[in-house]
């Protein structure tokens, strides 16, 4: 047979890519729409539901009622199919309307607070009823800064040993420290707090060093635990091999293990900041709140951005309440950074 034959019985039997019509794709979603919509208008001009919820909720049950009926008509696959279809897509637009609310709503009520000063002014010589182009939150945001460092200073290299300890060694007490890792996970924030002002605050004073001591007993159990499932992910062969090569436990884990889990073990790191990052009621008995920029860790108060939001809150008129919300848009674009920093790491350390 001549390569030209082949070549052409090669190019009849290679799959073709089906054919879809859009237009006729359309003009099928189009019809339940339109009926799903009239009829959600009149359950919501019937019933107790309004608003923009209450029509999105009408709609979606008329919804897959029309696109069950409408499927019905060719077959009962093709109806369950549609059916399903929506009940996915619903499902995803339910999750993200609340999280697009909330970034909505944040960044709606704190863009007019935000200006060029914001960021490096600090509120000692302006109150939360003064204009909102004096004053900023310099202060607040390098507080922060300052005791999420410290917090991640104690609390992740503890956080990685211990999921070491209980992956790699292997203890007779893993199980137990396994246990008080979990319990740890559900302790409230404010009883962090009230420990650590019983055993530092109440003999010295309010402090950073105080409020990453807090946060940092926060941070530890998600640090751990995530580290823990990060580890277990290592392929045992890898060990194995070092064992074999005559490597010690200590080396097999400081050089192929970790670094094996490194990418893993610094998205833990950030998940466990992120998990303390707006933390309020720890901050309020530890750190509490300093209106001055201040770079001292210990002997007075330090600012920090949670405690930048609760004070302007707790003032309640409205120039006030837009600083606050100023600030949490700072609070999340930050945590939002953590997230981008973890990611691009992590894909560097991959490659």
């Amino acid at each position: 047979m001549s390569d030209s034959t082949s070549s052409s019985i090669l190019q009849e039997v290679q799959p073709q890519k089906p054919w879809v019509n859009r237009r006729q794709s359309v003009r099928e979603l189009a019809r339940p729409v339109g009926i799903a919509v009239l009829a959600a208008s009149v359950i919501v001009l019937v019933t107790g539901l309004a608003g923009p919820l209450g029509f999105y909720l009408a709609f979606i049950v008329s919804f897959i009622v029309v696109s069950f009926i409408d499927g019905m008509r060719h077959d009962k696959v093709k109806a369950i199919d549609k059916v399903m279809t929506t009940l996915v897509t619903a499902g995803f637009a339910t999750a993200f309307i609340p999280w697009a609310s909330i970034l909505f709503t944040v960044f709606q009520r704190g863009a007019s607070a935000i200006y060029l000063g914001y960021f490096t002014h600090d509120m000692a010589y302006t109150s939360a009823d003064d204009e909102l182009g004096m004053g900023g939150l310099s202060h607040a945001l390098v507080g922060s800064l300052l005791i999420l460092l410290m917090a991640s200073v104690i609390a992740i290299p503890f956080g990685v040993v211990t999921a070491l300890y209980i992956t790699e060694i292997k203890g007779k007490l893993s199980g137990v420290v396994r246990v008080i890792i979990q319990s740890m996970s559900g302790v409230p924030s404010i009883v962090a707090g009230l420990f650590v002002y019983a055993v530092v605050v109440s003999r010295y004073s309010f402090s950073g060093i105080a409020g990453a001591l807090a946060l940092s007993i926060l941070m530890l159990p998600t640090v751990a635990r995530t580290s823990e499932e990060v580890l277990k992910l290592v392929p045992d062969d890898l060990r194995s091999s070092a064992y074999a090569l005559g490597a010690s436990q200590m080396a097999t884990t400081f050089r192929i293990v970790l670094p094996t889990a490194r990418s893993g073990l610094i998205t833990a790191s950030m998940l466990g900041l992120a998990r303390v990052a707006g933390e309020t009621a720890p901050l309020i008995l530890t750190a509490y709140y300093s209106a001055v920029y201040s770079l001292k860790i210990t002997g007075q108060p330090l600012a920090s951005l949670p405690m930048y939001i609760f004070q302007n809150f707790s003032t309640g008129t409205d120039t006030a309440l837009t600083r606050a919300w100023g600030g949490a848009a700072v609070l999340l674009s930050f945590i939002f950074i953590l997230f981008i920093i973890a990611r691009v790491v992590g894909r560097g350390s991959r490659k």
